[in-house]
């Protein structure tokens, strides 16, 4: 089966080009110019007047399965995913079971292999005491740990200091933290607990989970991870004082500390809680819009590397709830790019920007063969964009299992119109076709 794309507005490592794509199978067989003749196919695209990027890849989501499929799971997440012109996803492991030994790990790839219509990978989660587990795990096949050095459901809070400095010592692989102090969130909630009670307005959310809070656990995790040279990755930072911890003067692929943002962190700030209330409750809690600036620099300045979601769904009927019963989260997967590119026709990124922070870099952050590229021989994860179609998300509109999204009564200027994922057209024109699953990700490690 061959497949052209002709006629797109081709962004990729950082050119912007008129030319045509040829999948064979698969792949990406030729990379053709504007000026090159085009080759027969079994079908054809007419992509005139749309961008035509390479598929995001999402390095932090929680897809719920298995045990929280009341709010999400493989199956539909996976589908929003592609939809929002996502490729690519590595999920995290707080779920039920917890993914905190090689049975169950080897049980959510098994399910993913069913279920999802992007492609996968998933994180084995570190605790105090599974050190002899983790270091089971395959870094071939295995995106990386997880740490929970703040908040998280069961055993999976990591705040022993010899359990931390033996993880930091002993894993090879990728190391991801979640960085929030859990000492600092509890004495700011017992505060503000006394002062406001159960009502609390959400506008005081980034204040328990404060900036110290941030700062305090992503220093103490940068501090282990040049102790023992591990390979840090640092996730969703919310914070300008954060930004001081890394470094961009290193090619992404050199550097032992890396470090990602989120888009509700780029999109949001404290002003918006009165509006949209536990609809932005995130951990790490959206701040100050000089937070969300200083985020929107080191983006561009290279000190930041990647962008993703964390995308967290919940059941609109456990948000509708006051502060403190509010679970924190929420899902993204569906409009991140949307949002990204949103933000790029405001001026804050440029399109070759975005492409490069949620396409090219989570590839070579993580050393994903194959992938994150318009590149002749990679697997063909490709991203239709029409940039002058307006579209209105609406919660009525999504794709999620929660039925909702925090950006409900956005008009967003660029809509996605096609998502191929391993060259088969899994999404076009607000239809999800399911008739092929998504490939395991695999890491050149």
């Amino acid at each position: 089966m061959q497949t052209l794309i002709k006629n797109a507005t081709i962004i990729n490592q950082g050119e912007t080009f008129n030319g045509s794509i040829l999948i064979k199978d698969q792949l990406i067989d030729k990379i053709l110019r504007k000026s090159d003749q085009l080759p027969p196919a079994d079908k054809i695209i007419d992509a005139t007047d749309h961008y035509l990027i390479p598929g995001v890849i999402d390095d932090q989501v929680h897809f719920r399965e298995p045990g929280l499929t009341h709010k999400a799971d493989i199956f539909t997440e996976s589908g929003a995913a592609v939809a929002g012109g996502v490729t690519s996803f590595m999920e995290m492991p707080n779920t039920n079971p917890q993914t905190t030994t090689i049975e169950a790990l080897n049980q959510k790839f098994e399910t993913g292999s069913r279920k999802s219509v992007a492609n996968y990978s998933f994180y084995i989660g570190a605790t105090n005491d599974n050190l002899t587990e983790v270091l089971k795990a395959d870094p071939g096949k295995v995106c990386g740990v997880k740490v929970f050095m703040g908040s998280s459901t069961g055993n999976m809070l990591v705040d022993k200091q010899e359990a931390l400095e033996n993880i930091f010592r002993e894993v090879p692989m990728l190391i991801a933290t979640h960085c929030e102090d859990e000492a600092t969130i509890r004495r700011n909630t017992k505060e503000f607990k006394a002062q406001y009670g159960e009502d609390m307005p959400f506008r005081y959310h980034p204040l328990i989970r404060s900036a110290e809070a941030c700062y305090k656990s992503s220093s103490m995790a940068v501090e282990l991870a040049t102790k023992f040279n591990t390979r840090l990755h640092i996730l969703h930072l919310s914070t300008a004082r954060e930004m001081s911890l890394f470094n961009a003067s290193l090619p992404i692929e050199e550097k032992r500390i890396t470090a990602e943002v989120c888009v509700h962190h780029l999109w949001f700030s404290d002003q918006d809680y009165d509006k949209y209330g536990a609809r932005i409750k995130w951990n790490p809690a959206v701040k100050t819009a000089d937070d969300r600036e200083a985020l929107r620099e080191a983006l561009k300045n290279n000190i930041v590397d990647v962008v993703a979601t964390d995308h967290a769904p919940h059941a609109l009927d456990e948000k509708n709830n006051s502060y403190f019963h509010a679970p924190s989260g929420g899902p993204l997967v569906q409009h991140s790019l949307q949002a990204m590119l949103e933000l790029s026709a405001k001026g804050v990124f440029t399109k070759e920007m975005v492409v490069d922070k949620m396409c090219h870099a989570p590839a070579r952050l993580f050393g994903i063969e194959k992938r994150g590229f318009i590149r002749e021989g990679y697997f063909a994860d490709l991203v239709l964009v029409a940039p002058d179609q307006q579209e209105l998300v609406e919660d009525a509109s999504v794709h999620y299992k929660c039925g909702w999204s925090p950006f409900s009564g956005t008009s967003f200027s660029h809509r996605i119109t096609h998502t191929f994922v391993n060259g088969y057209p899994v999404y076009a024109d607000g239809t999800i076709n399911r008739n092929q699953q998504g490939m395991m990700l695999t890491f050149n490690r």
